[in-house]
């Protein structure tokens, strides 16, 4: 064996060494994240960025155009009003909304209206929730679940336990485990599943029937996975790690390599899943993409270089299409797509404050100078009726919302106080 082999073999053995010690280390050491405020970076004073922000909440849960409506003594809602529901999505949006802002009496309003109307007490649906509920009949629309509401409503609820403690009227901790305890009991009864496909380690579409067996690429947050891991304690804590690198390795394949864009739906390996009522491309449900992998990278940064070039490559394809004009549905190629879908009565493109806040969050990733440019055009946004009428508090509103709190560095890891 050559001298020269020797020395190379050494290196190797050295370099394998270091990285074991490393991930070893990381294991053992969670490091504290930094949570940057990229508004003040980008030369705006702290009085105007809370001003701001401020604001974004107002409008949403006080204001004349709120979304948010308090009921009976205790109780409150969050409603998509374009198509006059209440939905999880925005229910648990709400929730996460206030225990990141320190608003407790809205998330146990919201909390409470969720456990009364929406949550099953029964059935092979027990501990899930009905993604769709009216108002005004006080009914539920559906009694089957959208995966992500019950996602970002465990999350919310181990935040809740971490901030406020389980000793305030609500045990958060263990409505948390409610949910996740009811998940694991599922066995096929009644067509109801996992949230999580167990085969795939991704989650559901719908934890029901065939809807088990493909995905939603915004239903993808690696970092809550993280979350469940540390702070859930039941068992199950390797489980969910490894949803979240399944997650992070997913997104890879879900977005394409030029435009960065992903399909509403997918299959698990990323493929794109036609459905009887739209067929495969980057719409309503994709804008969230971007603002998932900017929280991932921020929390845990464990993908960091490809996320680095993801958002080089997102923010490029839409600067390419004009930053102040590119619309809000793509084919994943980045072409016009020859379908539309609508939202509410109206079908239409447009420049969407709501696709517009999400990819201002993509500036935390991208290092390039130029990347500022969409946080400065999240800054001039104006959530207000776009000059066809047009106006959606719900989507546009909690995303443009979501948006300020990550650029702010008001979307944190919230750890036992």
């Amino acid at each position: 064996m050559s001298k020269h082999y020797k020395v190379n073999e050494i290196k190797l053995m050295l370099t394998v060494f270091v990285l074991c010690f490393n991930v070893s280390f990381s294991q053992n050491k969670e490091l504290k994240p930094t949570y940057r405020n990229l508004f003040l970076e980008a030369g705006y004073n702290k009085k105007a960025i809370q001003e701001k922000l401020s604001k974004a909440y107002s409008d949403l849960f006080e204001g004349p155009n709120r979304i948010y409506f308090k009921v009976e003594d205790s109780l409150g809602y969050v409603s998509d009003i374009k198509n006059k529901d209440i939905r999880t999505e925005g229910m648990s949006y709400g929730m996460m909304v206030a225990v990141q802002l320190d608003k407790k009496e809205v998330f146990d309003r919201i909390w409470r209206f969720s456990k009364t109307y929406l949550q099953h007490q029964t059935g092979p649906r027990k501990g899930y929730f009905a993604w769709s509920f009216n108002p005004k009949t006080m009914k539920q629309n559906s009694p089957g679940s959208a995966s992500d509401g019950e996602l970002y409503y465990v999350t919310s609820l181990l935040f809740a336990a971490n901030k406020w403690g389980n000793d305030t009227g609500i045990n958060y901790y263990k409505e948390a485990r409610k949910i996740l305890d009811a998940m694991w009991e599922k066995d096929g009864t009644g067509n109801i599943y996992h949230l999580i496909n167990l085969k795939h380690k991704q989650i559901s579409f719908v934890p029901e029937g065939k809807s088990y067996h493909w995905t939603d690429p915004s239903y993808h947050l690696p970092a809550f996975y993280e979350i469940w891991a540390t702070y859930a304690k039941d068992g199950h804590d390797d489980f969910y790690r490894a949803c979240a690198d399944t997650s992070r390795v997913f997104l890879h394949r879900a977005t394409h390599p030029v435009t960065g864009l992903n399909s509403d739906y997918t299959e698990f390996s990323g493929k794109p899943h036609p459905t009887p009522w739209m067929p495969p491309g980057f719409r309503y449900d994709s804008w969230r993409v971007p603002m998932n992998i900017a929280m991932d990278y921020v929390w845990y940064g464990k993908d960091k270089s490809w996320q680095e070039g993801y958002a080089k490559r997102f923010q490029n394809f839409l600067r390419s299409k004009g930053l102040d004009t590119y619309e809000d549905q793509f084919n994943l190629d980045g072409s016009k797509p020859e379908f539309i879908l609508q939202a509410g009565t109206v079908k239409k493109l447009r420049h969407s404050i709501g696709l517009v806040s999400t990819a201002a969050t993509t500036s935390l990733i991208n290092k390039e100078k130029g990347s500022l440019d969409f946080v400065h055009a999240i800054w001039d946004a104006k959530l207000e009726p776009y000059e066809d009428g047009y106006f959606d508090p719900y989507y546009d509103g909690l995303l443009y919302l979501f948006s300020l709190m990550q650029l702010s560095g008001n979307y944190q890891i919230i750890t036992p106080q």
